[in-house]
C-alpha cells in the first residue's frame, strides 16, 4: 500500500510538472507566431534629421522582417525637400507603412498631411486632424508665375499617389489648394483615411487580414492582430542632430561660440575658450546648413560686424553700433527661410542676441585695439601725460614721483618740491615735465 501511495504520488508529480511544461512550450510557440511590428515616433517637425530617422526605420522594418512599421505622428509640417525625401522613402518601402495621427490633439499638418496620405495604412485618433497643405512661402510670395508652378507641382505630387491608395483625391488637393483642414471623422468620411483607432492595439486588430495595393500594383494581406510592437529609439546621434536643428539653438551656439574666440584673442594663451568657442561654431554651421538659410540675411551678419567694428575703431557716438545691432537683428530673424513657425527663429531670442552680442563686440574690440596702440608705448613713452610730483625743487633737473615711481625729470624752469607737474616728453630716461596748469593751458585752448 505504501508503495502504491508513493507510486500515485510520484506520477501526480511528473504530470503536473508535464502539463506545465507543454503549457509553456504552447505559450513560446504562440509568441513565436505572434506578429512583429516596428514603430517609429515622429513627434518634430518635417526637416532632414526627421528624414534620416524614418530611413533607419524603414531598413530596420526590413531588416527584421516585420509585418509592418507603425508611425506615430504628430507634426505642424515643415521643410518641402525633406517631405518628398520621406513620402519617397514610404511609397518605396518593401515592408507596408502604417501612419497613425496620434494622440488625442496631434495633427498632421501641411508636410504631415502628404506622409499620411503615402502610407498604405492612413489612420487618426479621435480628437486629431490633418490638413492645410498649402504651399507657404517665407519671405514674401514670388512673382504669380513661379507661385502657380509650384502650386502645380505640390498638387501633381499628391495626385501622384492619391488615387493608387484608393482615396478621395478631390478633398486630398482641397487640402493643398485651399488649406483645408479635416477632422479625424470628415477624413473617415472623406475616404481620405481609412480607419479611425482610439490606440494602437485597436488600430493592428481592426486592421488585420486587409488587403492593400502596392505602388507596384501588387496586392498584400495585413497579418497585425496582437502584435508584438518593437519601438524604433532615436541614436544619440539623432537625439543631438534633433536638439541642434532647432533655429535658436543654432544661433546660440554661433554667438556663443563667436564671443568664447574673442576672449580667447584678448586673453591669448588660455586655449580652453578658443578650443570650446570654435567646436560651438562649427556645430552652429552644421546646424544651419542643415535648414534653409537666406543669403541676404548672412549678408545684413557681415554688415552688422563690420558696422561694430567701425564703431569700436573710429566711434560714431554710438551710431554705428546702433545701426549693427539693427542689421544683427533683421539678420537673425530672416536667417531662416523656413515656412512653419517651429522652424524659425524666436523674435526674442534675435533681439537678447543680438543686443548683448553688439554690445560685448564694441567693448571687447575696442579694448583690443587700445592694447594694440599702447604696445608701442613701453616705458618712458607709456609716461606721456602723467601727473607727476616734484620730490625736490627742480633747478632745471631733479627728481620727480610718477605713477609710484622715482624719475630724473628737467623742467624748463625752475620748479619748488611738492609742486605738482605734467610730464610733456622725454629725452632717453630724462623726463621733461611742465607745471600742471601750464601743460593743461594749450590742450584747453586747442
Amino acid at each position: 500500500m505504501l508503495e502504491q501511495a508513493r507510486g500515485f504520488k510520484f506520477r501526480k508529480v511528473f504530470s503536473l510538472i508535464a502539463t506545465i511544461g507543454l503549457v509553456c512550450l504552447c505559450a513560446e510557440v504562440a509568441s513565436a507566431q505572434r506578429p512583429v511590428v516596428e514603430k517609429l515616433v515622429l513627434d518634430e517637425t518635417i526637416q532632414p534629421v526627421s528624414a534620416g530617422l524614418l530611413d533607419r526605420a524603414i531598413a530596420r522594418a526590413n531588416s527584421q522582417g516585420a509585418s509592418a512599421l507603425l508611425i506615430e505622428m504628430n507634426t505642424p509640417g515643415g521643410l518641402v525637400d525633406s517631405m518628398r525625401t520621406m513620402a519617397g522613402s514610404i511609397l518605396n518601402s518593401r515592408v507596408p507603412v502604417i501612419i497613425y495621427v496620434s494622440p488625442a490633439g496631434a495633427r498632421a499638418g501641411s508636410a504631415g498631411f502628404f506622409l499620411l496620405e503615402a502610407a498604405d495604412i492612413a489612420a487618426m485618433a479621435p480628437g486629431t486632424n490633418a490638413g492645410a497643405a498649402h504651399v507657404v512661402f517665407e519671405g514674401g510670395k514670388p512673382d504669380e508665375t513661379l507661385s502657380q508652378k509650384i502650386e502645380n507641382d505640390a498638387e501633381a505630387f499628391m495626385r501622384s499617389y492619391v488615387a493608387k491608395r484608393n482615396r478621395n483625391t478631390d478633398a486630398a488637393i482641397a487640402a493643398v489648394a485651399s488649406s483645408h483642414s479635416y477632422t479625424a471623422e470628415e477624413a473617415l468620411n472623406q475616404h481620405l483615411i481609412d480607419v479611425i483607432a482610439a490606440n494602437d492595439a485597436q488600430l493592428l486588430d481592426s486592421i488585420d487580414g486587409r488587403q492593400i495595393t502596392r505602388m507596384d500594383g501588387s496586392k498584400l494581406t495585413l497579418h497585425t492582430k496582437n502584435a508584438i510592437i518593437e519601438v524604433v529609439q532615436p541614436t544619440v546621434r539623432e537625439d543631438l542632430l534633433g536638439w541642434l536643428v532647432n533655429p535658436n539653438i543654432a544661433l546660440l551656439l554661433l554667438v556663443g561660440g563667436a564671443l568664447l574666440i574673442y576672449l580667447e584673442f584678448n586673453t591669448p594663451g588660455t586655449i580652453v575658450p578658443g578650443a570650446l568657442g570654435t567646436l560651438m561654431v562649427l556645430l552652429g554651421i552644421f546646424a544651419l546648413d542643415l535648414l534653409p538659410i537666406r543669403f541676404t540675411a548672412v549678408l545684413l551678419l557681415v554688415a552688422a560686424f563690420a558696422l561694430m567694428l567701425l564703431e569700436a575703431k573710429f566711434g560714431g557716438h554710438g551710431v554705428l553700433a546702433v545701426a549693427g545691432i539693427m542689421c544683427l537683428t533683421f539678420g537673425t530673424l530672416t536667417l531662416i527661410a523656413s515656412p512653419i513657425p517651429e522652424l524659425r527663429i524666436n523674435p526674442w531670442v534675435a533681439i537678447g542676441v543680438s543686443l548683448g552680442f553688439g554690445s560685448i563686440t564694441v567693448f571687447l574690440v575696442r579694448l583690443a585695439l587700445r592694447a594694440r596702440r599702447l604696445k608701442a608705448r613701453l616705458g618712458a613713452d607709456a609716461l606721456i601725460g602723467s601727473e607727476a610730483s616734484a620730490m625736490e625743487p627742480l633747478s632745471p633737473e631733479g627728481h620727480v614721483l610718477v605713477e609710484g615711481e622715482i624719475w630724473r625729470a628737467v623742467a624748463s624752469e625752475s620748479v619748488p618740491k611738492g609742486a605738482k607737474l605734467r610730464v610733456v616728453g622725454h629725452e632717453q630716461y630724462l623726463l621733461r615735465v611742465a607745471p600742471a596748469e601750464s601743460a593743461a593751458t594749450p590742450r584747453t585752448a586747442a
